[in-house]
């Protein structure tokens, strides 16, 4: 499985505006969490996992995804090619991030939220949550 975006839409009347992703599925998610990086730290890098899948959806404000297929759990190869999405409050689309990945989070503004839907339960996150350093993999910008 490759990363891809699941694009969505929104629709704006007299009463607001929804903002919506309904090809998402909810089938195999297991929990999520609401991220917002402090100003001193705006990269959250890198987490790897074996196992789960990830799916990013930003809230408020505006991140780059970054992310990284692994090639070699206990030694990574530093050459490994950095992809990166960027997404926004305003725009509808979640960016998923198969299992095999490293991801890094990047707010690109202050007060900039983004929830994260995962697909394993958290009782096997222990063995799934493989942790390198934030410089381990250069992000540019």
């Amino acid at each position: 499985m490759i990363p891809k975006i699941i694009q969505g839409g929104n629709f704006s009347d007299h009463r607001g505006t929804i903002l919506y992703v309904n090809d998402f599925k909810f089938t195999d998610i297991e929990r999520f969490y609401i991220i917002s990086n402090s100003e001193e730290n705006p990269i959250r890098a890198w987490q790897g996992h074996k196992l789960d899948n990830k799916n990013f959806y930003c809230l408020t404000g505006s991140f780059n995804i970054h992310f990284i297929k692994i090639d070699n759990w206990e030694n990574p190869s530093k050459d490994l090619i950095i992809e990166t999405v960027f997404v926004c409050g305003s725009e509808s689309k979640i960016v998923h991030i198969p299992a095999g990945y490293a991801n890094a989070i990047e707010s690109l503004e202050k007060d900039s939220k983004l929830i994260s839907f995962s697909t394993l339960p958290l009782a096997n996150v222990g063995d799934d949550d493989i942790r390198y350093p934030s410089d381990y993999w250069k992000i540019n910008g």
